[in-house]
């Protein structure tokens, strides 16, 4: 999905407890009902075209999951690098079917972008965190 894109108009009909149950999350989460709206149709869609993809709430905003594990596709292909892009040793590694390690690379291979996106902001945190973790040691030692 373009980020720059401009957006289209969508109408359609819901039932009033759809729509009061999207008020509500929209209230609890701080978001707009069409933002929210918009989010649930793009996961969805992403859902349906990855089933073993799906979407969880963090720190660093929503990203895609391997279904069933805590592991976010960005650290699946991550290890996927590290074992010189070999299906079976990350499988290994992460003590997994080599089927989830393939929708992973199969999401990835459409979201790259995006992906790439999470990989580095987690190398940025991971560098700071690193240098914070220097200057607490030359401090006590």
């Amino acid at each position: 999905m373009s980020r720059t894109a401009a957006k289209q108009p969508l109408a359609f009909r819901a039932r009033p407890q759809t729509l009061d149950r999207l008020r509500r999350r929209a209230r609890e989460s701080g978001q707009t009902q069409t933002a929210l709206a918009e989010r649930y149709i793009v996961e969805g869609i992403r859902t349906d075209e990855h089933p073993l993809i799906h979407f969880r709430d963090g720190p660093g905003g929503r990203r895609p999951v391997i279904a069933g594990t805590r592991l976010d596709v960005w650290q699946v292909i991550e290890t996927l690098r590290q074992n010189d892009n070999s299906i079976e040793a990350t499988a290994d590694y992460l003590e997994l079917p080599a089927q989830k390690i393939h929708a992973a690379v199969r999401y990835y291979a459409e979201y790259q972008a995006e992906i790439d996106e999470w990989i580095e902001r987690a190398r940025a945190i991971s560098a700071r965190e690193e240098e914070r973790w220097q200057r607490e040691q030359s401090l006590v030692g």
